[in-house]
């Protein structure tokens, strides 16, 4: 299973959405630091809401296998920029949360995370697990294997090493 690096808004629902993966009942979790665990790694929401603290987001960062950012539906603003995708060397996953949220609105987030570089973009619900099964697929894949060379030849031509649809000329 490829190893998953959340980041996200406080309260958007990152800690909830682990529980929910792993069938736990969901409880409220203030998450204070940075917590890894086999399949995961989960952040404070205040490392993705200030400068200061976000570089420490792009060093955990590497050590995942794919970045995802968690946005509730009912999200006010935006914290992540267009083409966010430069920046992260790994691949980069949106999860919609709060899809059941009467003030949602998951065409405009939907949009943000296609703007940031999102490959999918999944919409999960954390209390009923709508949208869960299909995230966990996702991440069951094994991610293409390449060697150092092939990687290096795709970051040349400016792709990311895990672009299958890349042919050397």
């Amino acid at each position: 299973m490829k190893k998953l690096f959340l980041m996200g808004r406080s309260e958007a629902g990152k800690t909830s959405l682990i529980q929910a993966m792993n069938g736990e009942d969901l409880h409220y979790l203030k998450t204070q630091y940075t917590n890894l665990d086999e399949d995961t790694i989960d952040t404070p929401g205040e490392y993705a809401e200030s400068k200061h603290f976000s570089v420490g987001l792009a060093c955990f960062s590497f050590e995942a296998d794919v970045v995802g950012l968690v946005q509730a539906a009912d999200e006010p603003f935006n914290l992540f920029g267009c083409c966010l995708h430069t920046f992260i060397l790994r691949p980069l996953i949106g999860i919609i949360t709060k899809t059941d949220s009467a003030y949602a609105n998951v065409p405009m987030i939907r949009q943000w995370m296609e703007n940031a570089g999102c490959d999918h973009i999944f919409e999960v619900n954390n209390k009923t697990r709508e949208g869960i099964e299909e995230l966990l697929a996702y991440l069951k894949d094994d991610l293409p294997s390449i060697s150092m060379e092939e990687a290096i030849e795709r970051q040349r031509h400016g792709l990311s090493e895990w672009n299958e649809t890349f042919r050397n000329p």
